[in-house]
This record gives C-alpha cells, sequence and structure tokens, in this order.
C-alpha cells in the first residue's frame, strides 16, 4: 500500500541526488523475506595506538577521554562538563531465545555489544591543549544501565533502563552521593528488547520526553508485551504525569529541538528482517498524538505482512517519517548545530551517530553523518562527516553512538567500541589536534 502522509520537502530538496535508501522521498524495494535471515557482524579490532576515524575537510579530531568502559550517551552541562553514561544491556533472559536467540548472542559478543554494563555516569571536565579533558570522576554509580540525561534547574534527570530517576545537582560538584529519587517507571522486564531510554526536557523546563523502543523486532513476543513501548512519553515534572506523546516508533533514540521551529525530533531504528535494503531507519519531527506505523506497517502506510492481526483503521493514520537514513545504519545519536565554533554551512543542520549494521550486506552505517536544515527541514542530501570506523578488511576499530556538542562548539561523539569519546573542531581551532 503506498504511503498517504508523505513528509514536507523542501524545494531545494526534490532536485539534489540522494544515496539509496537516503533523503525525504525514499524508494522502497518489495520486502524480501528469507527462512534464514541476513546476519553479517563486523568483528571488532579496537583502535590501536594514535589511530582514529577521519573527518570532513577542515575538520580534526582528537581523543577527548580514552580507556571508558562502553560509552554509549552524552550530554554537556551548561558549565562545560561533560556526562558519559558508561553502561550496556542490563540481563533479559526472555529476549531472543531459541537457536535463533543463540546466534544473536553470538554475534553481538562479536560486535562487542556483550559484557556486564559499568552501570555508571563518568563525569569529564575540562580542555587541555591537544583537545582532550583535563579531569575524569565518577559521577553517578550503581545505576541500572543507565542512557538519557537531562538538567532542569538544580535537578538532574537520568533515565535508566527501568526508571526515570531525580538526582540534585550541584555546578562543580565531582560527584553526587544521593540515591537518585523515581518519578516514573518505565517498561523494561525479562525481555526488555530495546533497553536504552532517553530523556529530553522542553524548552521552559515543564516537561521530559521519554523515549522507550519496542519489546520485539515486529511483534513476534506478542502485542501484550509492547503495553507503553515503541512510543515517545510526556512526563510532567510538576505533577509526575505522564502519557503517551506519540506512537508506532520502533526504537527512537535521539531526540532534539530544531532550532528555528523549535519542533521535538528524533531517530528512530526500524524492523528487520524484510531485506538489505528495508526498512531505512529514519529522523522526523514528532507531532503530538502521532502514530508511525510500528509493528503493522512502515515508512507511513506500507503494510508489514508478518504482523497479524492488522488494524485497517490505525494504519490509515500513520505518518510517513521526514527523512530517510538508510536501512539498518542504526541510527541512534541527533544533535542540532546551534554553536558558533563550525562554518556557517552546518549552522542549524543535524548530526546523526550511526552505530552500523549487523544484519546486512554490505554494511551500513559505522559513522556520523550531518544533515543539512533549512526552514526547518531538511534541504539536502547526507554528508559523511565522521568516518573509517570500519576498515577496508570489515572491522570494526569502533562504532559511534550518542553526538553532543561541548561548550566550546565542537562535537563529541560516544565510541562504544574503542572506549572513546572523539572529539571533532575545525582545523584552525587551537584544540582541534593534528
Amino acid at each position: 500500500m503506498a504511503a498517504l502522509a508523505a513528509p514536507l520537502v523542501p524545494p531545494a530538496a526534490l532536485a539534489q541526488s540522494y544515496p539509496t535508501g537516503y533523503g525525504p522521498n525514499p524508494a522502497l524495494p518489495e520486502p524480501d523475506r528469507s527462512l534464514i535471515p541476513t546476519v553479517k557482524v563486523a568483528p571488532v579490532e579496537p583502535w590501536q595506538g594514535q589511530d582514529r576515524p577521519r573527518t570532513a575537510p577542515g575538520f580534526s579530531v582528537t581523543a577527548y577521554a580514552r580507556g571508558l568502559d562502553h560509552p554509549r550517551w552524552l550530554y554537556t552541562l551548561p558549565n562545560g562538563d561533560v556526562l558519559v553514561a558508561e553502561t550496556n544491556a542490563p540481563s533479559k533472559p526472555d529476549d531472543s531465545k531459541g537457536i535463533k536467540g543463540a546466534i544473536m548472542k553470538h554475534e553481538m559478543k562479536k560486535a562487542g555489544a556483550a559484557g556486564e554494563s559499568a552501570n555508571r555516569i563518568t563525569l569529564l571536565r575540562g580542555l587541555d591543549q591537544h583537545g582532550a579533558a583535563q579531569s575524569r570522576s565518577v559521577y553517578i554509580q550503581g545505576l541500572n544501565s543507565p542512557f538519557g540525561m537531562a538538567l532542569v534547574g538544580k535537578q538532574l534527570y537520568v533515565a535508566d533502563t527501568d526508571a526515570v530517576l531525580r538526582f540534585p545537582y550541584q555546578e562543580g560538584a565531582n560527584a553526587i552521593d544521593t540515591p537518585g529519587v523515581k518519578v516514573m517507571d518505565l517498561p523494561a522486564g525479562s525481555i526488555n528488547h530495546h533497553w536504552t531510554k532517553n530523556i529530553i526536557a522542553s524548552p521552559d523546563g515543564r516537561y521530559l520526553y521519554v523515549t522507550v523502543g519496542s519489546n520485539s523486532n515486529a511483534g513476534e513476543n506478542g502485542l501484550d508485551a509492547e503495553t507503553g513501548r515503541a512510543a515517545i512519553w510526556q512526563l510532567e515534572l510538576a505533577t509526575s504525569k505522564s502519557r503517551l506523546y506519540a506512537t508506532g516508533l520502533r526504537n527512537a533514540n535521539g531526540m532534539g529541538w530544531e532550532p528555528q521551529t523549535h519542533a521535538l525530533w528524533t531517530a528512530v531504528n526500524e524492523r528487520d528482517e524484510l531485506g538489505n535494503d528495508l526498512v531505512p531507519d529514519y529522523m522526523t519531527s514528532v507531532k503530538e498524538g502521532g502514530f508511525y506505523g510500528w509493528p503493522y506497517s512502515y515508512y507511513g502506510q506500507h503494510l508489514d505482512p508478518r504482523v497479524s492481526p492488522q488494524k485497517p483503521e490505525l494504519v490509515a493514520t500513520a505518518l510517513a517519517p521526514d527523512y530517510a537514513l538508510g536501512s539498518h545504519t542504526a541510527s541512534l545519536g541527533l544533535a542540532f548545530y546551534d554553536g558558533a565554533l563550525f562554518p556557517k554551512a552546518y549552522h542549524g543542520g543535524v548530526f546523526i551517530g550511526q552505530h552500523g549494521s549487523w544484519n546486512r550486506k554490505p554494511f551500513s552505517g559505522y559513522k556520523v553523518v550531518f544533515v543539512p536544515f533549512a526552514g526547518g527541514k531538511p534541504s539536502g542530501p547526507p554528508q559523511d562527516f565522521l568516518f573509517g570506523f570500519l576498515d577496508n578488511a570489515g572491522k570494526a576499530h569502533g562504532r559511534p553512538v550518542g553526538v553532543a556538542l561541548d561548550q566550546q562548539g565542537a562535537l563529541l561523539v560516544a565510541d562504544d567500541v574503542g572506549n572513546i569519546i572523539w572529539r571533532v573542531a575545525p582545523s584552525a581551532s587551537p584544540t582541534a589536534g593534528k
């Protein structure tokens, strides 16, 4: 079925050429289902010595911090301190059971995605002449697979895999020793298929928006297991009341406020096992009350033949995303550029951290891309900005996840395989590195 809810396309974007699976109007092939789904994982071979990824012309990349334990997500505080969630999946014994589950666990271990979670947030402070942090301290420990972070006034909110917690914040402190106060339960449990939960505060500080991914690929664990999932929640901080804000988003992660329109945008991982080029991951503005298809349809109103029973009346309302980000790229991080350090061409655009495919031949993702914006909408093809995480032999030296801007306006990238936070700045910057 053709998608009826088409995204708004800036006129300038119509005349430009987009890579397959990218852009405001991606061409979607027919589903290609096979008895044995594609599994192709890039084996890990961590960076050696001073090796590093490559970046766009005019920029240089340095290691802002090394030797971390699976750094996944980043948050920059107003005073310039940078928080890093060192985290991994919690125990989820009922996720991906059987032969298929055993294969997936083996492949994820090969990809560097296994291991115990450090369950902590680390604070990085300062910037030396080489573009590295001047100090590091354990900021909060004893968490439960933490991910998203947001400061509202004097309260720091952290999204564990099963709850949103509130901590008292004191500027300049090296650690928080006070136990967190739970302000919202989040869906978790023994399946907890998509365990990462992200948060972002509204500009006025009244609300938190919380991402909760699906509990399956396409509903195969039963729709009862999907209660409250595949959604973005809105939490009113003054009352602790929460409600579903948008649904049908299979696995939303990164969120950001578009600088011109102030609309909420998110990056979403779409479903697997429909072929190399289905379904594109995407980013989209988030409409209040909007339904984005999962699990019944993808990219608007394209039916997923695997889901039964269908809900045609709901599919008829499904919104098509604004911009495709390539199939199986695992687009996770999202950060709009509102700094002043980068050239003007980057202002207002968005950086996307693409963690990289595990189920596509050839590989896709394994880089950070930049998408320009104009008039509050994407205005051109993606540009490779930080790349070289995957070498010519198909080995992953790193995998980019969260992206954020530091206080100076440089881009920080969490590399959870290299265990490094990379910092990218214009080459002319004194702290850009060599």
